[in-house]
């Protein structure tokens, strides 16, 4: 009997767009095997599967922190100072740590996928075997003044804890870097000073004991419950989610919320056809549904989303459709496939504060650092310090044509 389907799939980017298609085929030329110092690994054999194989699931590995841990340490790369680094030990250590159903890790990864182009895969573990995941397309918001402060997030397959592990490439899915992994804490939602939730975020809403939130997830017996938090958030379609990474320091924070039309969206059958994008509806062009949510996304997310069309896993099998979780996960969360969320940085839990008075007046200032996402050319992996171009030459593939096109967010 055949492998089914599923096992050769792609690692879920987003939607691809009908701009521009790529020469490059779906021919993998990874290579076949990689032989590892079975003296510092006596436990592993001296010859393993070629990566590519391992993250498609082609092939089963009983310890994949083991395995990918070699292929890191071997493809490490000396940075100058400044880059952000995590060592492969710590990232070993931080994984192994949340190993366990109230882990609470997270990954985001930079993928230059040759149909979708490059974007950036926020992962985050709900239990000891699986990740919730979204696609952003242009990365995390990191300046506070930015126009562009509300940003897409697809939401996509329910992904297995062990996928946090991974940089690779092939000519068929592209290439993965680790931008940056770490924990995740769920802060609670705001609320208005009349004491009731607020519907969405709000820059000048009050929240409800963000210090003691935060404070009691640090201490032992606390971090154990952030993985509930996080699904209880996920359910209720508004999650403030304060990431603590190698790169993302200092209380960064962001709200992921749901527009209401998208809360009813089903999964769909695989179409045939595309709509041209003057035939879709303008619910379809502008997911916002309320003056608030308009305000929140910029003009150039419901461009771009509006841009987006069928995913691009396309040898999924039924089951894996039908469940929307890669096997070996469980999508016991109700995750639906490419529901489109909006994502927006929280300036106030971000440490920010708004000048009202001098030459910065109507300017926000304090928190962290401000950084702007700048695509496959110029960001490094925290943990081997590679670039995009690095990963694909060390797995062998050459001649890779990504897709042109993508323009990061720096106004």
């Amino acid at each position: 009997m055949g492998l089914p389907a599923s096992l050769a799939r792609d690692i879920s980017p987003p939607r691809p767009s009908k701009r521009r298609r790529t020469s490059a085929t779906d021919i993998g030329s990874s290579k076949a095997k990689d032989t590892l110092q079975s003296d510092a690994n006596p436990t592993v054999p001296k010859t393993l599967p070629a990566l590519a194989a391992v993250e498609a699931g082609k092939v089963k590995i009983d310890d994949h922190l083991t395995y990918f841990k070699s292929h890191l340490v071997k493809s490490s790369r000396n940075t100058r100072i400044g880059v952000p680094r995590l060592s492969i030990d710590a990232f070993a250590a931080l994984y192994h740590s949340n190993a366990h159903s109230g882990g609470h890790h997270f990954v985001v990864h930079q993928h230059n996928h040759p149909i979708a182009g490059v974007h950036y895969d926020l992962r985050l573990q709900f239990s000891e075997t699986s990740s919730m995941s979204f696609a952003l397309p242009k990365g995390l918001p990191g300046n506070p003044n930015s126009k562009s402060i509300g940003r897409m997030a697809i939401e996509t397959r329910v992904h297995n804890y062990w996928n946090h592990l991974i940089e690779s490439a092939s000519r068929k899915t592209g290439s993965l870097i680790i931008w940056d992994t770490g924990t995740y804490y769920i802060l609670p939602r705001t609320k208005r000073k009349n004491g009731m939730p607020s519907p969405q975020t709000k820059d000048n809403d009050e929240t409800e004991d963000d210090e003691v939130a935060n404070e009691g997830s640090e201490v032992a017996g606390g971090e154990c419950q952030e993985s509930s938090k996080l699904v209880a958030a996920f359910k209720a379609r508004y999650i403030r989610l304060r990431l603590h990474g190698t790169r993302l320091l200092n209380n960064y924070t962001v709200v992921l919320r749901l527009p209401s039309n998208e809360i009813v969206k089903k999964p769909t059958a695989r179409r045939n056809g595309r709509r041209r994008r003057s035939q879709r509806s303008p619910a379809t062009r502008t997911p916002a549904t309320s003056d608030d949510e308009a305000s929140i996304a910029h003009p150039s997310v419901n461009e771009e989303a509006a841009d987006q069309d069928l995913d691009t896993d396309t040898e999924e099998d039924d089951l894996t459709r039908a469940t929307n979780a890669y096997p070996g996960s469980t999508n016991d969360i109700g995750s639906v496939h490419q529901r489109r969320w909006f994502l927006q940085l929280d300036r106030q839990n971000s440490g920010f504060r708004l000048d009202s008075s001098g030459e910065g007046r109507g300017k926000w200032t304090g928190g962290f650092n401000p950084f702007f996402v700048r695509g496959r050319d110029h960001e490094r992996s925290v943990v081997t310090g590679r670039l995009a171009r690095d990963v694909e030459s060390d797995e062998g593939v050459e001649g890779f044509v990504g897709r042109g096109g993508w323009i990061g967010i720096e106004h």
